[in-house]
């Protein structure tokens, strides 16, 4: 059974049938960001998502570091020095605001959205990922 969350034009993800391995297609501003690696490993991905929902419900990610800077602005500044020589303040700003660490493809697109949304659209993969890891116990 597949599982639609979300509005591809803010953001979305579809989760096919769990197993081991399940495909998970996610959108955000309209643009599909699984194009290049849709499978995910299910207990590692769920465990990620609730993390990332667990961090957004502590209000992790807001409000944004740099007054006046957008959101893409913002991302361009904290990826700037981004690397091994990266100064350890800077890495531990930059990790104050990295969401969605899902795997090796990622892409930025400015999303307005509640994080209260964000978080149920989050929670509803895990449940969707269980639900097929519960079935496959059975």
């Amino acid at each position: 059974m597949k599982v639609f969350l979300g509005d591809k034009f803010r953001f979305a993800a579809e989760v096919g049938v769990p197993g081991p391995l399940c495909r998970v297609d996610l959108w955000a501003a309209g643009r599909r960001l699984t194009c290049d690696d849709n499978m995910a490993y299910v207990p590692q991905f769920r465990r990620d998502v609730l993390d990332a929902a667990a961090w957004l419900r502590s209000g992790g990610g807001s409000p944004l570091p740099f007054a006046g800077l957008s959101a893409e602005a913002t991302h361009r500044r904290l990826m700037q020095r981004a690397g091994d020589d990266e100064p350890e303040a800077d890495y531990r700003l930059r990790g104050r605001f990295q969401v969605l660490l899902w795997g090796p493809t990622t892409a930025v697109f400015v999303v307005e959205i509640s994080a209260e949304e964000f978080i149920e659209i989050l929670e509803g993969i895990a449940a969707a990922l269980d639900a097929g890891q519960s079935e496959s116990r059975s």
